[in-house]
């Protein structure tokens, strides 16, 4: 079936049907798979937002949002949906003008499935709870224990709602989850953790827990780390503390978790448009190899935290100095244990083609230094793809960076890019998404990709609210939509006509 055809016989056949509210840790069963539709900072004109779109698997900052578990053959995953019957009530009701006033502030629903691989069927995804927020900074994400059972950490956005830790009650099932009440020591006392932004949650095997995260303490991002042998217990520190603070995005794999972070210069009335929040710039990488005991820079220089300083061992280049804006896509490592960090570079923080090139970049620790690469350009800070390291060193890339059918809003159509030296050159192998109606956002590498579940993404209005439909891909880049409405528990996704 022609993309476009499918998508707009989809956006008619929507769930009709509302949740049953069952006291408990979940809500029963969702009667399709629909996502968040989203925006932040209006900026008017033709672009409307600083960003928006269907940002049910945004942010960079939150992951892991899909857990490949060989075990039972399934690949687990979540997203920020909305309840079964939000665009049967309203539909045609919402506008960019009236969003403010029309918009339900309880949009946001935690959904949590999972693939069968063997089957090639998904169930009607899990709704563990309402978050009663339309803000996708409270998506939440997903981590799989020793034993099998799925956690789901809830994140909040800043300080004014509560963040949520939920465990499943059986191994590899997510019919039942109960809550959990994280907590950390202080002065010999518990204090219960119920506030964290942007996690990242990584489980290694036979060590427990680590956590990358962000508190908000008035207008600063603190950059925050934890770890934990149980999930329950948390030790946590504060990894930098740069003037206004940081964004960041974390990796973990037997012997070590890392963190790659940049940084927002403190605001102050001289120069507004260029410091604070949407100022985000320079790239900075430190690794810990014993759940967050000591703490290093690349070349193993020993680091003291919480970092202070904009000139500091764990910098790999000063972009503040050649008038760049930094945003951060994924981190992963190559097949000698050095880190790959993803990253695209503009001028500026607003939409529109004044802050082109929007340039996509690879730093590679070399063993000695870092080297930087030049990948493709694309439209918007806010595109944003994966990185994949495969068998024979191969790097491929897949990720919005073809022009969508609402250009220069976030994402686009996906495309598959591949470089077979290590990063140095590129060659655009296929376009994954073509004559979309909505662009497409977030794709999201699961851990321990499986080829058959390799990326997770939503598609969104750039400009305008709209359905939002779930995607996912196979290692070749053919692309499947999860059904919006099912009749059946389970069902097969269908397969979306190839891109050129």
């Amino acid at each position: 079936m022609n993309t476009r055809l499918f998508l707009l016989v989809a956006t008619l056949a929507l769930p009709s049907t509302a949740y049953p509210q069952d006291p408990g840790t979940s809500l029963g069963k969702a009667d399709g798979y629909v996502g968040v539709w989203y925006q932040n900072q209006r900026l008017g004109g033709e672009y409307v937002f600083k960003y928006s779109g269907g940002l049910g698997t945004y942010s960079a900052k939150h992951r892991p949002f899909a857990i490949y578990c060989p075990e039972v053959g399934k690949t687990f995953f979540c997203y920020g949906g909305v309840d079964a019957d939000y665009h049967r009530r309203y539909a045609g009701k919402l506008s960019h003008e009236n969003l403010d006033s029309a918009q339900p502030k309880d949009a946001i629903h935690h959904m949590v499935s999972f693939y069968d691989h063997e089957k090639g069927t998904v169930p009607k995804p899990t709704v563990l709870l309402n978050k009663n927020t339309h803000d996708a900074h409270d998506n939440p994400v997903i981590s799989v224990d020793d034993e099998g059972h799925i956690w789901i950490l809830s994140t909040t956005h800043g300080n004014s709602r509560t963040a949520h830790v939920r465990k499943s009650k059986r191994p590899y099932d997510i019919s039942e989850f109960e809550e959990i009440q994280p907590y950390q020591m202080i002065d010999g006392k518990k204090e219960v953790i119920k506030n964290f932004s942007y996690m990242q949650a990584w489980h290694l095997h036979g060590k427990g827990f680590v956590y990358f995260f962000t508190k908000y303490e008035g207008p600063k991002r603190r950059t925050c780390f934890a770890s934990s042998a149980d999930g329950i217990e948390w030790k946590w520190q504060q990894l930098a503390d740069i003037e206004d603070g940081h964004y960041q995005i974390s990796s973990a794999r037997a012997d070590r978790a890392a963190t790659t972070f940049n940084y927002h210069p403190k605001a102050f009335n001289g120069d507004p448009k260029k410091r604070g929040l949407n100022w985000r710039t320079n790239l900075y990488y430190m690794e810990t190899p014993d759940q967050g005991e000591t703490w290093k820079a690349a070349d193993g220089t020993a680091l003291k935290l919480p970092l202070t300083k904009t000139t500091n061992p764990a910098l790999v280049r000063d972009f503040e100095s050649e008038g760049l804006l930094v945003y951060l896509k994924d981190i992963t490592f190559d097949a000698t244990g050095h880190p790959l960090i993803l990253f695209i570079t503009s001028k500026g923080f607003e939409s529109g083609p004044e802050n082109n090139p929007r340039t996509w970049r690879l730093a590679r620790w070399d063993g000695t230094a870092w080297v930087i690469s030049e990948i493709t350009t694309s439209d918007n800070n806010y595109d944003m793809g994966s990185l994949y390291c495969e068998k024979g060193g191969r790097l491929k890339i897949m990720a919005p960076t073809e022009v969508g059918p609402q250009p220069f809003n976030p994402g686009g159509e996906i495309a598959m890019w591949v470089s077979d030296d290590g990063g140095t050159t590129w060659v655009k192998e296929r376009q994954m998404t073509s004559g979309s109606q909505f662009n497409h956002t977030y794709v999201r590498r699961p851990e321990n990709a499986d080829p058959g579940f390799y990326g997770f993404w939503a598609d969104g209005h750039g400009r305008e609210p709209s359905i939002s439909h779930l995607y996912f891909c196979n290692r070749d880049g053919e692309v499947f939509v999860l059904p919006t409405e099912m009749n059946e528990d389970t069902q097969a996704p269908l397969k979306v006509a190839p891109g050129k």
